[in-house]
């Protein structure tokens, strides 16, 4: 297999379904300033859902909120992006895993934008870049080069288990 989106992968009703369920994140620091509506989480990052774990130095969580604030209450505020910084390592249950020094995740888009020396790796295959961006709800991604570091990828065949005649 083609080493893709290394985050969520399924049909569109499980990747709506693990959207609604809470991500739990971890870190040495955490500080909100709701006037610029961004948490920020420091030191040994890990935030988990069913379908991902992010490991990082640093993640700012930005949001936004869906009802003035005279009546907030519990699910009123919606992730606009998340960006993770400093060694990121995004790692799916099924074993594939993406590698960047900044991953950037777009909520509207469900795309992930990786910078900083990229990898994704499937298995014994992978693909490296200047940036890589994937595209969770379509299954695709972009892999760019620039002029001094082109595309590369592996892909190794897959072995098939033969039948004793």
């Amino acid at each position: 297999m083609f080493p893709s989106a290394v985050l969520p992968e399924g049909s569109q009703e499980e990747i709506e379904k693990a959207d609604k369920k809470p991500i739990v994140i971890d870190a040495n620091t955490l500080e909100i300033d709701n006037n610029r509506r961004i948490v920020i989480f420091s030191g040994n990052v890990v935030a988990r859902s069913d379908t991902f774990i992010i490991n990082c130095r640093k993640m700012l969580l930005y949001y936004h909120n869906q009802q003035p604030e005279r009546e907030q209450g519990e699910g009123n505020t919606k992730i606009d992006k998340i960006i993770a910084t400093g060694k990121v390592r995004v790692t799916r249950p099924d074993g594939g895993s993406a590698f960047a020094e900044k991953a950037v995740y777009y909520q509207n888009d469900e795309k992930v934008v990786l910078t900083g020396n990229p990898v994704v790796k499937q298995g014994n295959n992978f693909v490296e870049g200047t940036r890589i961006t994937l595209f969770l709800k379509e299954k695709r991604s972009i892999v760019e080069g620039c002029e001094n570091k082109k595309v590369r990828a592996i892909i190794s065949p897959r072995s098939e288990k033969r039948e004793p005649h």
